[in-house]
């Protein structure tokens, strides 16, 4: 494989001894990437759709703990589609992981020729007109819903999705009500609810959400996960609390 980079690429060594090739200008490797891919539950034989996959990170962590048999990593930008595939080979991992440059608003199960079993999303956070505008296309694309909102990735969920299969997805909690009603219009259930705060002291920064595409009413929300402990505030470093270390080392929510 041909893993020379480009002179605005980095590489760097991420979880799960995952070489990632990325974007100096665009977003790079972060918590809310790692948890979702955490929070997705393993089906070992089932076919996944990534909305949104950026540098394919969440799908080849997926994939490395094989979590999933196949994933179609859906990226609008081609120059990240091509880092998608790059990413994968690097890692051994293309024959479980492969980029679809489509978007979000037009792909349908047609494209693929079936539906599939999994859909996970880290999908934009900002609406279109908020934030600053002085970053690069690539992040402000990643960042900002210029190519789709959230009820917008909910109905490409949908309409990939097989009727009961699974939807997972990470969002911001002040919008989380947003989220809400895009799941129900596109006749999402939501199963498993989780917080993710920063310290017992703090307001939740992501909300984590399973939804079942026709699933019936019935919505756990587990117990919030705390990244850190409070006595560590104000340290230049802050170790991960027991729970979060029991997940970054498992790569799961049910260890």
């Amino acid at each position: 494989m041909n893993s020379i980079l480009l002179e605005n690429e980095t590489l760097t060594s991420v979880n799960e001894n995952i070489k990632l090739i990325q974007k100096k200008n665009g977003l790079t490797f972060g918590t809310d990437a790692f948890l979702l891919a955490s929070f997705i539950k393993a089906q070992k034989n089932a076919i996944a759709v990534e909305l949104g996959g950026g540098t394919g990170i969440i799908s080849l962590l997926c994939a490395s703990r094989e979590k999933l048999a196949k994933i179609y990593c859906l990226e609008i930008q081609k120059d990240f589609a091509d880092i998608i595939d790059r990413n994968a080979q690097l890692n051994s991992l293309d024959n479980k992981v492969s980029s679809l440059c489509a978007d979000v608003r037009d792909i349908r199960s047609t494209d693929l020729g079936f539906e599939v079993d999994v859909v996970f999303s880290n999908p934009p956070y900002m609406k279109a007109d908020s934030g600053k505008r002085n970053e690069s296309d690539e992040k402000y694309i990643a960042r900002h819903e210029v190519c789709g909102g959230i009820e917008e990735f909910c109905h490409a969920a949908a309409r990939v999705l097989r009727y009961g299969g699974s939807f997972y997805i990470v969002y911001r909690p002040d919008r989380l009500s947003e989220l809400m009603a895009a799941l129900h219009k596109h006749a999402f259930e939501p199963k498993r609810m989780t917080f993710v705060h920063a310290d017992a002291e703090s307001e939740p920064s992501m909300v984590l959400i399973e939804a079942r595409a026709g699933g019936n009413a019935s919505l756990a929300v587990t117990p919030p996960l705390m990244l850190h402990d409070v006595q560590s505030r104000g340290l230049s470093h802050r170790p991960l609390s027991e729970a979060a270390q029991r997940v970054y080392d498992c790569m799961s929510f049910d260890s």
